[in-house]
């Protein structure tokens, strides 16, 4: 299949390692991708996506699908925000967050390029 007529969701099909022909998946790897987008448009201030930011939302859908388990019905725990050893405590921090702050931040650099600033 020539890879530049596939959809985004082929795409990330081919790249997650799924099937085409599983559609088991289809809504939460569509989801990733509208929330990548909808990521980058709201960190842009952009109503249209340029074409050479598409990998970047291939890539962010990736970590948004991998991140919040999209599809499984076990939740992360989310990151380890203290421990303690006597009697033994462990504290999860929320993951949401901590993800979305540091999704903008892995993808800054990219995304600064065609950032338009608002008054």
């Amino acid at each position: 299949m020539d890879v530049s007529l596939m959809t985004p969701l082929e795409k990330l099909k081919k790249l997650l390692g799924i099937s085409l022909d599983d559609d088991s998946k289809d809504f939460s790897l569509q989801f990733a991708i509208e929330d990548a987008e909808q990521t980058i448009r709201d960190y842009c201030h952009i109503k249209e996506i340029p074409e050479r930011l598409n990998n970047t939302i291939l890539r962010m859908s990736i970590d948004i699908y991998r991140n919040d388990n999209l599809g499984e019905e076990e939740n992360s725990l989310g990151s380890i925000s203290s421990i303690s050893e006597g009697d033994t405590s462990i504290s999860y921090g929320t993951d949401n967050a901590e993800f979305k702050d540091s999704l903008v931040k892995d993808y800054r650099a990219k995304l600064n390029k065609y950032r338009k600033l608002v008054w």
